[in-house]
């Protein structure tokens, strides 16, 4: 089991969660203590998330928790852009974390069902 600060994932989440923060700060006080604080809190969860399903010897549970905390924090940016509050710019650098960030959630989540599979299965596993 690697740290969890050597996962690509983790610090690319890290710095999504940086960006949030600088971007948040410049919500008008209608959204910065209402959907800014909402992304701040989902963005460290799903920091969270990836730190415990790295630490679970049972990952699929964690890992489907930090999908959908993940779903949710790409639906408040999504809405942050309906709303306005984001200039394209801000936009276009979350979108491309977040499109790293979820790729690389899916092929853990993938790998770690298709692991799962095979061990239910009694399939012997070849070590490489």
């Amino acid at each position: 089991m690697a740290l969890c600060y050597d996962l690509p994932v983790y610090r690319e989440t890290y710095k999504l969660l940086l960006e949030i923060f600088v971007v948040t700060r410049e919500f008008t006080r209608e959204y910065k203590y209402s959907i800014g604080q909402d992304m701040k809190h989902d963005a460290l969860e799903l920091l969270r998330g990836i730190y415990r399903a790295n630490k679970a010897k049972e990952k699929q549970e964690d890992l489907e928790k930090t999908l959908e905390n993940f779903e949710i924090l790409k639906l408040e940016i999504r809405l942050c852009s309906d709303l306005k509050i984001l200039s394209l710019n801000k936009q276009a650098a979350l979108a491309v974390s977040t499109e790293s960030i979820g790729k690389q959630l899916t092929a853990w989540n993938n790998a770690n069902k298709n692991k799962q599979n095979i061990k239910e299965a009694g399939i012997p596993q070849v070590m490489v």
